[in-house]
């Protein structure tokens, strides 16, 4: 096992605080802080060391990690003379883990270059029951150097990292996979329905669903709560808009067409307009059902 070391974590939600508790299991002293004090008693239960501030958790450690909600809060957290750069020992290792814009990443890479900070930018992959075992993937990019020498210690709570590149590649690949996954969303609904319209029973077309040549990972992860009509959010459909909207932001910069991505969005919003927006984003499948007429399944 890699050595064990201080490690500083900040945001311990749905997805940071399983992934920082993998690292306490591994041995390393991890301390962490979140806003959320409901957030910070489960983080302790859970072995981590309670930092009274962010830029406490930065104290001694020599490798940061960070699962922050949004562009808004990343900058907050990172820049000016009160943020987390500011405070990092020149030397230590960035690691940030969320679901962000290219262009708000590129700020804080330039920010940690001028205080001698390497900074990965590592997007997870995977859900929370994923991440509660250690089995989410990651992108990485940003200096090789710096994710090699941390790489044990992210297999504690990973199953796979790959290296994309030296700048916002990481940033980009998760963009990409969000669109797979929304529309295999999209997808799964309109078929679903379609099915439903056919007269064929529900659970029956989800096992031939799961078995089918479409039966992704992700369509098998998806099958089990579908049959029990089970929308508990593992990632919400507000949390899926947000990221619908950096995608189309990044592929408009790139100048690369996205229609698909542009009706779910459309969909997605009337999903919102429900009162549906905490539950999970595979929720799109009672919003297309009832656009079909159709009730609960029998």
């Amino acid at each position: 096992m890699q050595q064990a070391m201080t490690i500083g974590w900040i945001g311990l939600g749905k997805l940071g605080l399983p992934m920082a508790a993998c690292l306490a299991r591994a041995g390393h002293a991890v301390q962490g802080f979140d806003r959320d004090e409901a957030r910070l008693a489960l983080a302790q239960e859970q072995g981590i060391a309670i930092a009274e501030s962010q830029n406490a958790a930065a104290r001694g450690a020599r490798i940061m990690l960070t699962s922050l909600p949004d562009d808004t809060v990343l900058e907050r957290v990172m820049l000016g003379p009160d943020g987390l750069i500011a405070h990092m020992d020149a030397g230590a290792v960035l690691a940030e883990t969320s679901t962000v814009s290219p262009r708000a990443s590129a700020r804080v890479g330039e920010a940690a270059a001028k205080a001698g900070i390497a900074y990965l930018r590592l997007p997870i992959s995977g859900s929370t029951t994923l991440a509660e075992t250690g089995q989410v993937t990651c992108f990485a990019s940003g200096p090789k150097s710096a994710f090699e020498a941390i790489r044990p210690v992210l297999a504690a709570f990973t199953r796979a990292q790959t290296w994309l590149g030296e700048e916002e590649q990481a940033r980009y690949a998760k963009l990409a996979i969000n669109l797979m996954i929304s529309v295999s969303a999209g997808m799964m609904a309109e078929s679903l329905a379609l099915a439903r319209k056919g007269g064929i029973d529900w659970r029956q077309f989800l096992a031939v669903m799961g078995e089918s040549a479409v039966a992704s990972p992700f369509v098998k992860y998806k099958v089990g709560p579908l049959a029990e009509r089970d929308f508990a959010p593992m990632f919400t459909a507000a949390q899926l808009v947000k990221d619908l909207g950096l995608i189309l932001d990044a592929a408009g910069e790139a100048k690369v067409p996205t229609p698909l991505t542009s009706v779910l969005q459309e969909s997605y919003a009337a999903i919102l307009a429900a009162g549906e927006g905490d539950q999970d984003f595979i929720t799109i499948v009672r919003h297309v059902e009832r656009l079909a007429g159709l009730g609960e399944p029998a």
